[in-house]
C-alpha cells in the first residue's frame, strides 16, 4: 500500500488521526515485519516517558487559571499597559493571548478564553465581529510559540532535543510574531471601526460589567493581577535558570494555579472536579496520538523512510536555503490537512535526520517545523483557531475569512524570518 495516498484516503473518512496511522501499520505490518506483539509496549513506551508528564499538568494549570477569573485581570494589566494606543483593545487582545500562551501552551486554549472575555469586549466597542474574530484566530498563534509549548515538548521528547532550549529558542519568534500582528490591527484600525475610534464602555479590560474594577487606581489592578502574572515569571524564570525541568515546571504551575484559585475563592472545591476532568479528556486526547503515532512512525525507520528523504533531497539540491523552501512549502501543506500535534510528532522525526545532514541547527530546524506547522491553525480545511475564534464570537467563518488575509500574510512573512535569520531563534546563544 502506498503510504502517503492511503493515509489521506483513511483521514478523509473521518477515522481519528491516531486510529488512521494505527490502522496502516496494522494493514501493513506483514509487509514491514512487525510483530503484533510488540506495538502495545510501543505505545505504552512512548506516553510514560518523564518530559510527556509536562503536558497534563500545563493544561490543567491553564484550566485553572481560566475558570479562575485570572485571565481578566491579565487582560486588564494590558489595557491599563497599552490604553494610550489608538485602537487598543486589539493589541490587547494580542499581548493578553501571548500572556495567556505563557500559561496553557495551547493556541486552542488560548483562542477560546481570549475570545470569550476580550473578543466580545472588542465587538461591544465597535469592532467588527468578523475582524474581532480574525484577529483572536491570528493573535491564538502566540499559545504555541510563546513557551511553554506543547507542540514543542512533544518534538523534544520524540526527536531527542532539549525541551528548555527549544523553550528559550521560541520566546524570539513568539515575540517578533506578536509584534507583526501588532502592526498590522494598528494599520487596519481605521478601516474596521466606524469614525475610526473605538466607542467608550464603562469596564476596561472586563467584557462584563464592574464599575468597580473600572474605576480602581492602576496599581489596584497591578497588585490584583500580581498572582496572575507571576505565574509564566515563576515557569519561565525557573527553567531558564535551571532550578527546575519543563516538566517540574508544569507541576509547580499546576499547584499555584490551584493554591491561587481556592484562596481567591474564585472556584470552590464542587468545581475542582470538572476543571480536572476537563484537563484529563484534553491530556488524553493528545497522548492517545502520541501512543498511536509512536507505532506508524517506528514503521517508518524500519523502512528507512527517514533515510530515503535524506537521500532523495540531497540529490535534488546541495543547498540547505533550498532545501528549507521546500521544508516549508511541504509543512505549510501538512499543518492544512493534519492537527498540530499529529503533524510534528510525525514530520519531527522525518524531516530532522535530512536537517542535520544539510547542517541546520537542531533547535532552529524544530522551531521552523513547529511554527510552521501551527501556521495550520489558520489554513482550511482542518485550521482549528479559525473554527473555534467563529464559535466563540458568534460570527460565521466566511466574515473570519474575509479579515484574515492580512494577519495570515504577516504570519508568513514572520516564517520567513524565522527560517532564513537563523539568530532570531538561536539569540540565546549570544548571552
Amino acid at each position: 500500500m502506498i503510504i502517503g495516498p492511503a493515509l489521506i484516503l483513511i483521514l478523509l473518512l473521518g477515522v481519528p488521526v491516531g486510529v488512521a496511522f494505527t490502522l496502516l501499520v496494522m494493514v501493513n505490518a506483514e509487509r514491514w515485519n512487525i510483530d503484533w506483539s510488540v506495538l502495545p509496549s510501543i505505545t505504552y513506551d512512548t506516553v510514560t516517558v518523564f518530559p510527556l508528564l509536562a503536558i497534563p499538568l500545563f493544561l490543567l494549570g491553564g484550566q485553572l487559571m481560566s475558570q479562575g477569573g485570572l485571565i481578566r485581570q491579565l487582560t486588564a494589566v494590558c489595557d491599563v499597559l497599552i490604553g494610550r494606543l489608538h485602537a487598543h483593545l486589539g493589541h490587547v487582545m494580542v499581548l493578553a493571548s501571548a500572556l495567556m500562551g505563557a500559561i496553557t501552551g495551547s493556541s486552542v486554549a488560548t483562542v477560546a478564553a481570549m475570545g470569550s472575555t476580550v473578543g466580545k469586549e472588542m465587538i461591544e466597542r465597535g469592532y467588527s465581529p468578523g475582524y474581532t474574530a480574525a484577529l483572536n484566530a491570528s493573535a491564538g498563534l502566540l499559545g504555541v510559540l510563546i513557551p511553554p509549548s506543547i507542540p514543542l515538548i512533544l518534538y523534544g521528547s520524540i526527536v531527542g532535543v532539549s525541551i528548555t532550549q527549544l523553550f528559550m529558542a521560541s520566546l524570539g519568534p513568539g515575540i517578533v510574531m506578536m509584534l507583526a500582528f501588532m502592526i498590522v490591527h494598528a494599520s487596519l484600525a481605521r478601516r474596521v471601526l466606524p469614525g475610526g475610534r473605538e466607542k467608550t464602555v464603562a469596564v476596561a479590560g472586563d467584557a462584563r460589567p464592574a464599575p468597580d474594577v473600572a474605576a480602581a487606581p492602576r496599581a489596584s489592578i497591578f497588585v490584583r493581577a500580581l498572582p496572575a502574572l507571576m505565574l509564566p515569571v515563576l515557569v519561565l524564570g525557573g527553567i531558564y535558570s535551571g532550578v527546575f525541568t519543563p516538566t517540574e515546571a508544569a507541576a509547580i504551575a499546576a499547584l499555584y494555579a490551584l493554591l491561587i484559585t481556592l484562596v481567591s475563592r474564585a472556584v470552590g472545591l464542587r468545581d475542582l472536579e470538572k476543571i480536572f476532568l476537563s484537563a484529563a479528556l484534553s491530556a488524553a486526547a493528545i497522548l492517545v496520538i502520541i501512543g498511536f503515532t509512536s507505532i506508524f512512525n517506528r514503521a517508518m525507520v524500519l523502512e528507512q523512510v527517514p533515510q530515503s528523504i535524506a537521500t532523495w533531497a540531497v540529490t535534488v539540491t546541495d543547498s540547505p536555503i533550498v532545501f528549507l523552501l521546500v521544508v516549508n512549502l511541504i509543512l505549510l501543506v501538512v499543518g492544512m490537512f493534519m492537527e498540530t500535534n499529529a503533524a510534528t510528532l510525525l514530520m519531527g522525526p522525518l524531516l530532522a535526520p535530512t536537517a542535520a545532514k544539510f547542517g541546520i541547527d537542531p533547535i532552529h530546524f524544530a522551531i521552523i517545523l513547529v511554527t510552521n506547522i501551527e501556521l495550520g491553525l489558520l489554513t482550511p480545511p482542518l485550521a482549528a483557531n479559525l473554527y473555534v475564534a467563529a464559535r466563540t464570537n458568534r460570527v460565521p467563518i466566511i466574515d473570519l475569512l474575509r479579515n484574515l488575509g492580512w494577519f495570515l500574510l504577516a504570519s508568513l512573512v514572520v516564517m520567513a524570518l524565522i527560517t532564513y535569520v537563523p539568530h532570531l531563534a538561536l539569540w540565546y546563544r549570544m548571552f
